[in-house]
C-alpha cells in the first residue's frame, strides 16, 4: 500500500510525506524527533537512491546541509500522505521490544530531541512572524 500510495502522490504532482514512529531500529536523525515521531518528505527531489521494500524504506536525505542514510522498518510507518491535501493513508504501528537498553538508548534519545520535521503547511511562517523578521540588507542592482 505504502508504494501504491506513494506512485499516487507522484504522478498526482503531490509530495509524499511519510510520518514515522521511531524506535531503536529507525536511523533518522535524532534531533528532529519529536514526542517520539518524525515526519519525513519522501518526494523524488528531496531523496536519494530511494527504496520501498517490504520490510523496509530506505534512502538518503540532506539535513543541514548533510547527507543522512535512512532506514525505516516498514512496521513504523504510521501513515504516508500528500502534503498539499493530507489526502492518504495511516497505519497502526506496534513497536516491537527490543534489549532493554537498547529501548532505554533510544527513549533518553527521544526525549533529548527538540524539534520535528513537519508538513510545509504547518512551517509556513504566520502573518505575525512573518512581519516579525527583519527585511534582507541587499538590494537589486540593475
Amino acid at each position: 500500500m505504502m508504494r501504491a500510495i506513494y506512485e499516487w502522490c507522484a504522478d498526482q504532482g503531490f509530495t509524499p510525506y511519510m510520518q514515522v514512529t521511531v524506535d531503536a531500529r529507525t536511523r533518522v536523525p535524532r534531533e528532529h524527533i519529536k514526542d517520539g515521531q518524525i515526519v519525513l518528505n519522501i518526494g523524488a527531489e528531496a531523496t536519494h537512491q530511494m527504496n520501498i521494500g517490504n520490510e523496509e524504506v530506505t534512502f538518503q536525505a540532506r539535513f543541514n546541509g548533510k547527507a543522512f542514510p535512512i532506514y525505516v522498518p516498514v512496521d513504523c510507518v504510521a501513515a504516508i500522505y500528500a502534503r498539499e491535501n493530507g489526502q492518504g493513508m495511516a497505519f497502526e504501528v506496534e513497536l516491537q521490544s527490543g534489549d532493554d537498553s537498547e529501548s532505554a538508548s533510544a527513549a533518553t534519545e527521544v526525549q533529548d530531541a527538540e524539534e520535528i520535521v513537519q508538513p510545509m503547511a504547518e512551517l509556513a511562517p504566520s502573518s505575525e512572524e512573518a512581519a516579525a523578521k527583519p527585511r534582507s540588507h541587499l538590494t537589486r542592482i540593475k
